[in-house]
């Protein structure tokens, strides 16, 4: 039982499978940050439809962050909260084009392609050790955030 931290999981392997949290935990940040900027700068023809898609989508960001940072207290671990350590951490980065509606679904569909790529790898980390709480965040995450893909992917044509 020494093993186990308080929710019965692996203490090692639940830490390794927070430290992918907080990696998550910082690309989330940086692409709810530029999601802001595309909402609040936005501008064009598609302005009314983009500026609502966005803030559906930046709220909906903002949801994520917070379970992702529970999740990680949840486990045992703390969550990093500075975003000097999101910087360095994020493979998403900031978006210096806030105002061209194209680019910013072009932006939006390759941060959801990184955190997929992302959320599968704690998918298959929470699978091994039977972290059914970390599981299922991660799986309604990835079922939401393809058809999301399909969507943004749709309106680029």
């Amino acid at each position: 039982m020494e093993k186990l931290n308080h929710i019965g999981l692996d203490k090692e392997v639940s830490e390794k499978l927070a430290k992918h949290l907080n990696d998550l935990l910082a690309n989330y940040s940086v692409f709810y940050q530029n999601v802001r900027g595309f909402h609040w700068n936005i501008q064009g023809d598609k302005f009314f439809e983009l500026h609502q898609k966005f803030e559906e989508l930046y709220n909906d960001l903002f949801n994520k962050i917070d379970e992702v940072a529970e999740r990680v207290l949840t486990l045992g671990e703390v969550p990093n909260h500075k975003f000097t350590d999101y910087q360095s951490i994020s493979e998403i980065e900031e978006s210096d084009e806030t105002s061209d509606g194209l680019s910013a679904v072009g932006q939006i569909l390759n941060s959801f392609k990184i955190l997929l790529a992302k959320q599968r790898v704690v998918l298959d980390l929470s699978g091994e050790i039977n972290d059914e709480g970390t599981n299922s965040l991660m799986s309604d995450y990835i079922r939401e955030q393809e058809k999301l893909v399909w969507m943004y992917s749709a309106f680029l044509r």
